[in-house]
C-alpha cells in the first residue's frame, strides 16, 4: 500500500509524476493557500506533508496527524514551521537549499539594475504617452559600474551576488554574523561591521534568513545611516525590512530607491501606500521563478519526502533529530 501524503499546492509536472508513482496523494489544487483548518483536516491520516512558506505548520497541526513521519518544504527557509516542535516529535523537516542560489542572485541583479536605471518609471512614462522627444536629463539614474555594493548576509546567495558584481568592477563590502574568510580570499569582498556597510554602500542587498535577530533589521535607525543616494534591494524575507520605516525613508528622500521581491505584509495589497511611490519597485516573490529552478526545488522536496517516508535521513534536512 502506498503511503498517504498531503500536498498544499500544485507541483511542476515532473515532480507531481514522481510523487504520484510513489504515494497516494491528496493535493490542494487551488491558486490560494489552503486555510490552516483545511490542512489540519486533511493531514489526520497522512504520513507525509509537503508544504510552502505560506502554510503555518505548528505543534497543534503536528499533533493532529499522529501518523506523520516527515514534513517537506518547497523553500530554502522554514520560518513558517515550528522546527522545535517537529524535532521534539521526531519528525524530520526537509527544505530545498542551494538550488535557487543562482536564480535568486540573478533576480537581485535584475532589481538592482531596474532600480538604478529607473526602468519601472521609464515603462510607465512611455505607457502614459509622455515620451514625446529625447531629453538629456530625462529619467537619469545611478551608475552601477564602479559603485560600492553592500551585502548583508554572505551565504550562498550573497556570494553569488558578489561574483556577479565583479563584472561591474564594483567594490564589494559585506556584513555577516560570521566572517566568510574564504569568500574574502576568492571573491575579494571586504568585511565590515553592519553600520559601516550601511554608511558606505551605494547599493545594499539583503540575503539573510528570517530570525528573531534579523526581523526588522532594516529599520528607521539603519535606513538613517544610509546615503541619500543609496538603493536598497531585498530578495530575502519581507519582515527583515520595517515597511513603515522604509516608506518614510523613501518618501522623505532619506534613501533614493528600493526594489523588493518580498514584503511585509505579503502579498502587498494593491492599495498599499508603498506602491504609490515612484521610487519603489515591488515584484511578487518571484526571485526563484525559473522553470529549471522551481522544478528542481520541487524534485528535492519530493526526494526529501520519500526519504522520510522510508525512515531514511533526508537529503536536505533542516533539523537534527536525536
Amino acid at each position: 500500500m502506498k503511503p498517504k501524503v498531503y500536498v498544499t499546492r500544485h507541483l511542476p509536472e515532473q515532480a507531481m509524476q514522481a510523487l504520484l508513482e510513489a504515494c497516494e496523494v491528496d493535493i490542494w489544487d487551488e491558486e490560494f493557500p489552503p486555510p490552516y483548518e483545511t490542512i489540519v483536516e486533511h493531514i489526520r491520516d497522512k504520513e507525509g506533508l509537503m508544504c510552502l512558506l505560506t502554510d503555518r505548520i505548528d505543534a497543534a497541526l503536528m499533533d493532529a496527524a499522529p501518523k506523520l513521519k516527515v514534513i517537506s518544504q518547497i523553500a530554502v527557509g522554514f520560518d513558517n514551521i515550528d522546527i522545535e516542535a517537529a524535532t521534539q516529535r521526531g519528525i524530520p523537516v526537509g527544505h530545498t537549499p542551494g538550488v535557487l542560489t543562482d536564480a535568486t542572485a540573478d533576480f537581485a541583479w535584475t532589481l538592482l539594475m531596474a532600480a538604478a536605471r529607473r526602468v519601472g518609471e521609464g515603462i510607465e512614462y512611455v505607457k502614459a504617452g509622455k515620451w514625446t522627444t529625447w531629453g538629456l536629463t530625462l529619467l537619469m539614474g545611478a551608475e552601477v559600474y564602479g559603485a560600492t555594493l553592500g551585502i548583508i548576509g554572505m551565504g550562498r546567495i550573497g556570494q553569488a551576488v558578489a561574483r556577479r558584481a565583479r563584472g561591474f568592477d564594483m567594490r564589494v563590502i559585506y556584513y555577516d554574523a560570521f566572517r566568510q574568510h574564504e569568500a574574502e580570499k576568492t571573491l575579494g569582498v571586504e568585511y565590515m561591521e553592519m553600520e559601516d556597510v550601511l554608511r558606505e554602500a551605494d547599493f545594499l542587498t539583503v540575503h539573510v534568513n528570517l530570525t528573531d535577530q534579523t526581523r526588522g533589521m532594516i529599520n528607521a535607525h539603519t535606513l538613517g545611516l544610509m546615503k541619500p543616494t543609496a538603493i536598497l534591494i531585498n530578495t530575502s524575507r519581507g519582515p527583515v525590512v520595517d515597511t513603515e520605516a522604509l516608506y518614510d525613508a523613501l518618501k522623505s528622500g532619506q534613501i533614493a530607491y528600493a526594489a523588493l521581491d518580498v514584503t511585509d505584509p505579503e502579498p502587498l495589497p494593491a492599495d498599499h501606500k508603498l506602491l504609490s511611490l515612484p521610487n519603489c519597485i515591488v515584484t511578487p516573490h518571484i526571485a526563484s521563478a525559473t522553470l529549471t529552478t522551481r522544478t528542481e526545488m520541487a524534485m528535492i522536496a519530493v526526494r526529501n519526502l520519500l526519504a522520510g517516508l522510508r525512515g531514511e535521513p533526508l537529503p536536505a534536512q533542516a533539523n537534527k533529530l536525536p
